[in-house]
């Protein structure tokens, strides 16, 4: 691919403008910068309802590349078959406070935004990446999520506390997840520390359980396709499709159980909280529509448990169209939100997790609702009053929910214009690719590498989602992310 044309500055300009067209702010203010050179270390809050688990063989799993750690994690296999799960979370509200220069900004945008440009961070990296990341070899504090899970995948107990904790590997999810499937060698750190391995494979059982669990109460089985944008020095050189792996599923399926506790632990101490629902789709009948167009039947009222049998027939007959398959559901499905929850007050649940408690609390460095949460958590431990009036979390739901939509809207019109900055020296090339949508709006095809959407402009008539077409390049406009094919007959 020749990249001599590759405007790595122009595709950064790109992505401040259109953060700043969707109301999120892309630079810190000095005051934030201010208020971050004082801060000289992490928190070194203690007293007695802070438990010491630095001894505990705890480790962390994400990106290669991520250092905003939010998250660590340790098992202990109990006489009758159970697993005790501890799920620790960075503390990021004992040195982010509220009010703060650092906490107004992160309130203003309130979530990293993660762009094929740059990544644009809620908090200063001298806090996300370490001052409040669970960094490898660094003590830190943590709020912890305790869960005993049966064979089965059943929750039996849970319990919420903060703790001092002690990251003592950062793991990677490719190399951990090819060693757990066995076409890889055991990552350096889990070669070298005592029982790290045992400790690994006992979290990928119990992930495996409670997914399956989950997916028996309904909760769909969905995969999409990501791209990941890889660089050669500052130069984009490429979008590549990145699949979820194992130890992705490991991570997502334990914060799954920690985010549910969470919700529960509020609930039980008749607290509010701020909870992530996925309404019952309005689109139903679109669904029902889209798997009759495949042969297959569902009921005529909302049904996560037939959904998903069906999203588990259609990934075994017809895997390599399944993702699309999936993108089209989620779609219909509609986009998750926040809401303000009252103690005692009934609210939608989560469809596609088909579970009714649900919140966001693992990822405080990345996103501010789980800031509020765990601010609400550390008030519940201390039998304090909320730190928020119940007008102000409502706002706030509305606003976190808006603005995550924002953010999900710039990362995409950015990884547009990136797709075009790639594809822009190729004009006339011809690639396989998959038609993603046919309707009254357009027909459009993603191609593989760079993993790129663009839209059939002429040739389009009668091709459906799912037909595999052979594309021309006609057109590129990196500025607004347009992308233009002809479909070869």
């Amino acid at each position: 691919m020749n990249t001599n044309i590759n405007h790595p500055q122009e595709l950064r300009r790109l992505a401040a403008a259109a953060m700043r067209a969707r109301g999120l702010e892309p630079e810190f203010s000095a005051a934030v910068m201010q208020q971050t050179s004082a801060i000289s270390g992490p928190s070194a809050e203690s007293g007695p309802t802070i438990r010491d688990l630095r001894a505990l063989l705890w480790s962390s799993i994400d990106n290669d590349e991520s250092r905003d750690l939010d998250q660590i994690e340790y098992v202990e296999s109990q006489s009758d078959g159970a697993v005790k799960v501890l799920v620790a979370i960075a503390d990021v509200d004992s040195v982010v406070k509220t009010g703060t220069p650092i906490d107004e900004h992160a309130r203003l945008n309130t979530t990293s935004v993660y762009t094929a440009a740059q990544i644009f961070p809620m908090l200063p990296e001298k806090l996300s990446t370490d001052l409040t990341s669970l960094a490898e070899d660094q003590e830190r504090l943590g709020v912890v999520m305790e869960m005993v899970v049966a064979p089965d995948g059943k929750l039996r107990e849970s319990s919420v506390y903060r703790a001092r904790v002690l990251n003592r590997a950062k793991l990677a999810y490719r190399s951990v997840a090819a060693w757990l499937e066995g076409t890889g060698p055991a990552p350096a750190r889990v070669a070298s520390i005592p029982g790290l391995d045992q400790q690994l494979r006992v979290q990928d059982q119990v992930a495996q359980a409670l997914k399956a669990q989950r997916h028996a109460h309904g909760a769909l089985e969905l995969e999409t396709l990501e791209a990941r944008a890889v660089f050669d020095g500052d130069l984009l050189v490429d979008l590549l499709p990145d699949p979820k792996n194992r130890a992705q599923e490991l991570i997502e399926d334990f914060m799954i159980a920690a985010n549910g506790v969470t919700a529960q632990f509020l609930e039980a101490k008749g607290r509010p909280s701020l909870r992530r629902i996925l309404r019952t789709p309005k689109n139903w009948e679109r669904i029902a529509a889209l798997a009759r167009g495949l042969g297959e039947r569902l009921p005529a009222t909302p049904d996560s448990g037939a959904l998903n049998a069906f999203l588990s027939r259609r990934r075994k007959s017809d895997p390599g169209r399944f993702a699309d398959l999936s993108l089209s559901v989620i779609k219909l499905m509609g986009s998750g939100e926040y809401v303000f929850e009252r103690p005692g007050q009934s609210v939608s649940g989560h469809f596609g997790l088909a579970a009714r408690d649900y919140t966001h609390s693992t990822a405080p460095n990345r996103r501010y609702p789980d800031v509020i949460t765990q601010r609400l958590l550390k008030a519940a431990l201390l039998d304090q009053a909320s730190p928020y009036a119940d007008g102000d979390l409502a706002a706030l739901a509305t606003h976190c929910t808006d603005q995550e939509d924002n953010a999900a809207k710039v990362e995409r019109q950015v990884q547009k214009s990136a797709a075009a900055m790639l594809l822009e020296s190729r004009l006339g090339q011809q690639f396989e690719g998959i038609v993603t949508g046919a309707s009254d709006k357009g027909t459009w095809v993603r191609i593989g590498s760079p993993m790129a959407e663009g839209r059939i402009v002429r040739n389009f008539q009668g091709l459906q989602v799912g037909d595999h077409v052979r594309v021309q390049l006609l057109h590129t406009d990196m500025e607004r992310g347009f992308i233009d094919f002809a479909c070869l007959k």
